[in-house]
């Protein structure tokens, strides 16, 4: 309650004691801001270690990388393998046509020219057994070999090679024309 005082010639009250106030929570101070600006700088930083799913996830990337290349590769190896078998086929049945015409070539032209006809299908034979006997790895290396030693005759045969299948598209083209 109040009571009154009397000095010298004043009154003064005196309140009843105030309630201290509340505490006001102090403001959060702000995190530090990381300074993303990139200096320059000449000595090289050592890489943060990586977690164990991130070198896992690398390491079958890696591997994926490696398997898809490995696929590739095998299944280049079984097409050429295909490749080569139905060639070799391809080139014994004409060895044996050739075989079977030489009896005709006797009998219409002469038989030195049957004997012609008998040996090169001898040859082509003889070619598609050399054919049939190799590995695609071994044909691919002698091609290499052959390449190196005279590009030039290479360069020609492919060149010949070209033409041919140009001139067998065009006709297959005007055929279909008609």
């Amino acid at each position: 309650m109040a009571e009154a005082k009397k000095t010298t010639g004043k009154t003064t009250t005196k309140t009843a004691a105030k309630k201290p106030a509340a505490k006001k929570a102090a403001p959060r101070k702000a995190a530090p801001q990381k300074d993303t600006s990139e200096e320059r700088t000449t000595k090289p930083q050592k890489a943060a270690p990586l977690k164990a799913g991130a070198t896992k996830a690398a390491a079958t990337k890696a591997d994926n990388g490696g398997d898809f290349k490995d696929r590739a590769l095998t299944k280049a190896k079984t097409a050429a393998s295909q490749g080569k078998e139905r060639t070799g086929n391809a080139i014994e049945s004409l060895s044996k046509m050739i075989e079977d015409s030489a009896k005709t070539i006797d009998d219409n032209v002469g038989e030195k020219y049957g004997d012609y006809a008998r040996s090169a299908a001898d040859a082509v034979s003889s070619f598609a057994d050399k054919l049939n006997a190799k590995d695609v790895d071994e044909m691919v290396e002698d091609a290499r070999g052959f390449v190196r030693k005279s590009p030039a005759v290479a360069i020609g045969a492919a060149a010949v090679v070209g033409f041919l299948i140009s001139r067998l598209i065009k006709s297959g083209m005007d055929d279909s024309d008609a």
